[in-house]
């Protein structure tokens, strides 16, 4: 199959194109070049801005796919844009969603792709919400032959995935733990989380491509894992040899003294307890079995990170708000003690 993927080297697709790869489909990428020294041998690269539509409309006249993977598609006037560029040109369109777009807060937390739709504290999530209405209603009027993927918490060993962070990622707390210092877990650490590593969704997303089953439907793809926040946390300090000093503090007092988005990614999405039912990937997919349990996922990205530099990006802001927030708690605790 000739297969087009929209990015191509993220942390979702970057795990795609290299199992596509490996399986000797003919994959191009359509994307900027950022990452090029990382792509597969055997997959073809076009560099273009897909948001310059004129451009990649002339790039690809004349071209036609068994597939087009969108991963880099945020608001709706992208997806409009792929509409347009791809319809009588590919015999299937997948689109990557996220489960953070099923209803906040929850009604059950066992979550499906039945779920409705609505997440009033994340834009982020309204506008893939956005994006999947319009792609369905392309598909219903006019057959635009859409898969929608909903993706929970994935990660690569390029990161380690955690609740709270800065703004450039996870390796400051990382890095408080193995330097001993107490780090924050939003809430009581006790809802429930589901981490799902990139080359399980890989699976189950190419499974996903060329099936007649999957257009104009939806399919969440996570682990079957459940953990609590505390237990994530637990075992990244275990991994790194090092007690875990942690400090709960609630979501909604995060969100009022931070700058980053908490309101989002945490009341939005990672504050609430979420269990997956995978039944229907699994059924479009037979044979899929998330096979990357938590530890072992997390355990080679501390190893890969701690061996390449370059990944280990300190944020001292993060850092010292971090010190903030605990010295207040701290403070806060000694005077209602005292009187």
């Amino acid at each position: 199959m000739k297969i087009l993927l929209i990015g191509g080297t993220g942390t979702i697709s970057m795990a795609i194109t290299n199992l596509l790869a490996r399986r000797g489909e003919e994959v191009v990428l359509l994307n900027r070049g950022n990452r090029s020294k990382e792509i597969p041998e055997g997959v073809k690269v076009i560099n273009a801005d897909i948001n310059n539509e004129e451009e990649v409309s002339g790039i690809l006249d004349g071209m036609t796919f068994d597939c087009v993977g969108e991963f880099i598609g945020f608001v709706p006037s992208q997806v409009e844009r792929d509409v347009r560029l791809f319809t009588g040109k590919t015999k299937q369109y997948i689109y990557i969603s996220s489960a953070s777009a099923y209803h906040k807060p929850c009604s059950s937390y066992i979550i499906n792709e039945g779920t409705s739709l609505a997440n009033p504290y994340w834009q982020y999530s309204r506008d893939k919400i956005a994006c999947e209405e319009y792609l369905m209603d392309c598909y219903r009027k006019n057959g635009f032959p859409v898969t929608i993927v909903r993706p929970s918490h994935t990660y690569d060993q390029r990161s380690v995935p955690l609740g709270v962070h800065g703004s450039k990622g996870s390796w400051q707390v990382i890095k408080r733990i193995m330097d001993g210092k107490p780090v924050i877990i939003h809430g009581d650490g006790e809802s429930l989380w589901t981490m799902t590593h990139n080359s399980d969704l890989a699976k189950a997303y190419a499974g996903l491509i060329g099936n007649p089953h999957a257009i104009g439907e939806a399919f969440q793809i996570t682990n079957d894992e459940t953990l609590t926040w505390n237990q994530i946390y637990s075992v990244i300090a275990s991994i790194l040899g090092k007690p875990l000093k942690a400090v709960h503090v609630s979501s909604e007092f995060l969100a009022s003294v931070s700058d980053y988005d908490y309101e989002g990614s945490l009341i939005g999405d990672k504050a609430c307890s979420v269990v997956f039912d995978n039944r229907k990937i699994k059924k479009a997919v037979p044979g899929f079995v998330p096979e990357v349990r938590f530890e072992q996922g997390v355990r080679a990205s501390i190893e890969y990170i701690l061996a390449h530099p370059e990944y280990q990006i300190e944020d001292p802001e993060f850092d010292q708000w971090c010190d903030r927030v605990i010295e207040t708690l701290e403070k806060a605790k000694e005077a209602l003690k005292n009187g």
